[in-house]
């Protein structure tokens, strides 16, 4: 039977009839550990108690109001993102696109209301990923994404990643800031090196620019710290977020300081489902995990005993694995086979993950993640990495 899907997905032959904690069952009740989270999304794991506890409750009393009217959710959330991060303002949206689109135009506004309407142009790095809207795919600049939509959208000039020198060559009169993920996701789970954010930091300042950070996929605690940008020491102008903020339900959110936000003034900007009452419980409610004392230090005593699990096979497969990459729990491996065959033999093994860029795998369990579901992951990582290696062999026997 023909789907009447749009065809753009190359989907898995699974479906999921539950989820609990960091487990996916399909019907038939074949367990998988979920070591993809939705890429990242499901931050607290499936059907974390709190969370649907929030949003059943808020969906016994209303759904959407529009932001024609208040909505005491936003007012709560923006205050405790603001309080625990530079920012001084939120603006709430539905993606992550949608909350770079909302940075792209904060920066160029801020231009525009201090008298300098000419820098509009943002600088950007390869292997970026910041959406798939015809702005985000322009900032991101890959080809694969750009390719039959037309002239991409001006404004953009993109450098290579962590070249110092190429940013400062691309500075300009028409520049208005640097746009930049702390860890590159979908480029590979390249972290930049924290040196280089207290150059662009630095930079900016010199130069009169605003420096925003995409945290849509590296935010609210996926690496160890509440925003990935705190490991370098430095503050952005403007962040953009999602994906984990939701804990599942769809929302984003653009964070300013008071004065890179002084041009989005009542009218310029706005959204119909942005920041509705559910998405508004659901933020909340993840906050009131993620803020808990210790939770961020579980965080990242889970990552340090996933990376030296990782660390550990790839030393023992070093025809499958090349290196180890990533923060906290936002972790990669770089492969020596293609990329596709580590996650069809870690899918035969039930554990679920992501490819990425440059040949890389992600591996991004929920933040709830324990030490007996890392053990249970590394054993089928292992385990595949076998299979890869008994079918190369076999593969070589007949040739």
């Amino acid at each position: 039977m023909t789907s009447a899907l749009y065809p753009t997905f190359a989907r898995a032959d699974l479906a999921f009839e539950r989820g609990e904690g960091v487990r996916l069952f399909t019907a038939d009740g074949t367990e998988y550990l979920d070591f993809a989270s939705g890429i990242a999304v499901n931050s607290l794991g499936h059907c974390h108690p709190h969370l649907v506890k929030a949003l059943t409750e808020q969906a016994g009393r209303v759904w959407h109001v529009s932001n024609l009217y208040q909505v005491p959710g936003q007012e709560e959330l923006a205050r405790r993102l603001t309080e625990n991060s530079f920012a001084d303002a939120v603006f709430f949206t539905n993606s992550g696109a949608e909350a770079l689109e909302c940075a792209i135009k904060t920066a160029r506004r801020y231009h525009y209301a201090s008298g300098s309407p000419e820098r509009y142009r943002l600088i950007t790095f390869e292997g970026a990923f910041h959406g798939r809207t015809l702005a985000t795919i322009a900032a991101g600049g890959q080809p694969k994404y750009l390719e039959g939509f037309g002239p991409a959208v001006d404004g953009f000039d993109q450098v290579p990643f962590d070249d110092l020198d190429a940013v400062r060559a691309a500075i300009g009169p028409q520049t208005a800031g640097i746009l930049i993920e702390p860890v590159q996701g979908e480029g590979g789970l390249r972290p930049v090196p924290f040196a280089t954010m207290r150059a662009l930091r630095a930079l900016c300042d010199e130069h009169g620019l605003l420096l925003i950070v995409d945290e849509v996929q590296c935010g609210v605690a996926r690496t160890g710290k509440l925003f990935a940008y705190e490991w370098s020491g430095i503050e952005p102008d403007i962040m953009a977020l999602a994906k984990g903020i939701g804990g599942g339900f769809p929302m984003g959110a653009c964070l300013a300081t008071r004065e890179a936000v002084k041009g989005m003034v009542h009218g310029v900007h706005g959204t119909t489902f942005g920041g509705n009452p559910l998405a508004m419980a659901v933020g909340n409610a993840v906050l009131d995990v993620v803020l808990e004392p210790g939770f961020i230090d579980h965080v990242r005593e889970m990552g340090l005993r996933f990376r030296q699990g990782l660390a550990r096979i790839a030393d023992e497969h070093p025809g499958i694995i090349e290196t180890v990459r990533g923060e906290g729990l936002m972790m990669g491996v770089k492969c020596r086979v293609p990329n596709k065959e580590l996650v069809a033999a870690l899918q035969a093994e039930r554990l679920l993950c992501v490819g990425a860029g440059d040949n890389v795998v992600r591996l991004m369990p929920p933040l709830i993640v324990e030490a007996s579901d890392i053990d249970a992951a590394l054993d089928r990582i292992d385990a595949a990495c076998r299979a890869l290696e008994a079918a190369a062999a076999l593969r070589r026997a007949s040739a």
